[in-house]
Parts: structure tokens; sequence; C-alpha cells
């Protein structure tokens, strides 16, 4: 049994992996559009170039999509009130002793 405030965490995940991988979309086409790096001119003259944008598109959705899951599920994170908060700092003297050497 889930509690009723508890959000239904594929369905989340999902969601987020969906928003990561439209922005991976529009990333890549940034990185081809303008020719970062010489990137458009290179997948436009090999024949192996539509290899290298998926590569791009998936690796990048991947890490845009658990950026997106991780910053969702740490703002869903509820504050813990337990523990003591405040007051002022005391010094306190710790003696160590270190070994002899002979």
């Amino acid at each position: 049994m889930r509690p009723a405030n508890e959000p239904d965490l594929m369905r989340l995940y999902l969601r987020h992996c969906a928003v990561g991988f439209a922005l991976a979309a529009a990333f890549v086409a940034m990185l081809l559009w303008f020719n970062v790096a010489n990137l458009g001119y290179l997948v436009t003259h090999t024949d192996v170039g539509y290899l290298a944008v998926f590569l791009l598109w998936f690796f990048h959705g991947t890490i845009f999509g658990s950026v997106q899951f991780a910053v969702s599920l740490m703002l869903n994170a509820e504050k813990d009130d337990e523990g003591p908060r405040g007051g002022t700092p005391v010094a306190v003297r710790v003696p160590s002793e270190t070994p002899r050497r002979i």
C-alpha cells in the first residue's frame, strides 16, 4: 500500500526522461546548427553521420533525463525537523598524545 501523497515513481521517471530526451534533441540540433567544434560539417560529410547524431542524442538524453529526475526527487524531499538547531558553538580542548620515538 502506497500513501496518498507519495508520487508514482515510474510515471515520474518516464515523464522526466521524456523531458530530458526532448532537451537533448534541442541541444544536439543547436550543436549541429551552430557547427560547434565543426560537428555539423563532420556529420553531413560522412557516411555514418546519422549514427553520430543518434549517439549524441541518446547519451545526452540519458544524462539530461537523469538530471531531470534527480532534481525532481530532491525537490520533493521532506525537510527533517529532528535534531538540535542553532545554539552557540563552544570551544573544547581535546588533549592528544603522540607515541614517543626512540
